[in-house]
């Protein structure tokens, strides 16, 4: 069974760092298009980094460009977001999720546009807090 789990969220004051990791078990990320996702409760869920496995082709969202690094590490079979310069509207809950063999949809890498339905398997989040 495909399954995702996230690590790695705490709480931090504006300008710190933390780094996620998404651990797969029952599958590879090989040659994937893996994402993280974010939600504040009440909002939509909103995409903010992706990697196609295959080639380390990477994506970031406008609001976390320069800040967020998303990152693989195939011997781990594990997928990290690091997240430096981080700041009070970066508070949310943080999943991680994996796509189907291939890249990254064309709605990301064209349009930097993240649909959570393009993604089949998705972990059950990690909250990230920043104080101000």
């Amino acid at each position: 069974q495909a399954q995702l789990v996230e690590s790695g969220g705490g709480s931090v004051q504006a300008g710190g760092s933390l780094r996620l990791s998404c651990a797969a078990s029952g599958f590879t990320y090989s040659a994937k298009c893996v994402a993280w996702f974010r939600q504040v409760r009440g909002k939509e869920r909103e995409g903010v980094a992706a990697i196609y496995t295959g080639g380390g082709q990477t994506r970031y969202s406008d609001s976390v460009k320069g800040r967020f690094t998303i990152a693989q590490d195939n011997a781990e079979n594990i997928v990290s977001l690091q997240m430096n310069s981080l700041k009070p509207e970066d508070t949310a809950m943080y999943f991680c999720a994996a796509g189907g063999p291939g890249d990254c949809p064309p709605s990301i890498t064209l349009r930097g546009v993240w649909h959570a339905t393009e993604f089949d398997v998705w972990g059950q989040g990690t909250q990230v807090t920043v104080s101000s």
